[in-house]
């Protein structure tokens, strides 16, 4: 499997902040030492964040013209931005000519909404643009059907305001709840939303995995598109569910299992030090 990545994603940073360079540059390190082969990221086109966004929004980032709690307006943020969006689209062209990929990359995106906070949402959640769906989009002009899997801790909010009704998308997200951006309760048209309790056990996730997986199976798409967060690792500081290293490669092989074609984005996770290992057993479970 292929790894997007570029180093200049580690350059911006608020002190205290869990979003951090750290929990991107450890799993690096760890797959670098695993052999792993990586590509340069390189930074998307701003015609390419006006496929989702609304022109005024993204000039508020570009110009640095916001407040958000969570989502510092920091120098240059629209150029990190831009890069992981580039990350994303990167990994979905190589993933349609049929190998599978991970775009590495921060700062997250399943957040972001067409003007910015989406489904009345308290705040950004650290996300700029959404990386997964201008990918998403982009990749419509190649493909006629796209799932989208969101298994981040959070409900992908940006991502569901965005495709809502495109009967081209499937969105599908497996999420605790209640918990930011207490979004996600119910599934509405083409969004399947499996809103989790937080007590849920690693059998009860993975039969709830296994009924989303037959629904992507269903629509039949040309892609996956995977919306990977690892905070819901047990020993996550900002979410956690019960699941350990070992959940992940067996997430991996259950998607393995439809034998489509997948690229995937980086959303959440925020334990530094267990992070890279999650990621390595679940890119393991997607190449068997």
């Amino acid at each position: 499997m292929k790894v997007v990545f570029s180093k200049k994603c580690l350059e911006y940073k608020v002190l205290g902040h869990p979003e951090s360079p750290e929990r991107v540059l450890n799993v690096f390190n760890f797959l670098k030492e695993k052999e792993f082969k990586f590509i340069e990221a390189k930074p998307c086109e701003e015609n390419d964040l006006l496929k989702v966004h609304y022109s005024e929004y993204v000039e508020r980032i570009k110009s640095c013209n916001f407040f958000d709690e969570d989502t510092p307006a920091l120098p240059n943020i629209y150029d990190y931005a831009r890069l992981s969006v580039g990350a994303a689209i990167q990994a979905m062209e190589i993933s349609i000519k049929g190998e599978k990929t991970f775009s590495l990359m921060r700062p997250p995106g399943h957040h972001a909404g067409k003007n910015g906070i989406a489904l009345n949402a308290s705040s950004l959640g650290f996300c700029y643009f959404n990386n997964i769906a201008i990918a998403t989009q982009i990749s419509l002009k190649k493909v006629s059907r796209v799932a989208i899997l969101d298994i981040d801790y959070h409900h992908g909010n940006g991502t569901q305001e965005i495709f809502f009704g495109n009967d081209k998308v499937l969105f599908v997200s497996l999420h605790a709840f209640p918990a930011y951006p207490y979004t996600g309760k119910f599934s509405e048209k083409n969004c399947l939303n499996y809103a989790l309790p937080h007590s849920i056990s690693e059998e009860e996730y993975l039969k709830v995995l296994e009924k989303a997986l037959e629904e992507i199976e269903k629509f039949n798409p040309e892609l996956l598109a995977i919306s990977a967060g690892f905070d819901t690792y047990k020993e996550d500081p900002i979410g956690g569910l019960n699941l350990n290293e070992d959940s992940y490669f067996k997430i991996g092989k259950m998607i393995a299992k439809l034998e489509i074609p997948l690229f995937v984005v980086l959303e959440g996770g925020y334990n530094v030090e267990k992070m890279p290992k999650c990621v390595y057993q679940f890119l393991n479970g997607l190449e068997t």
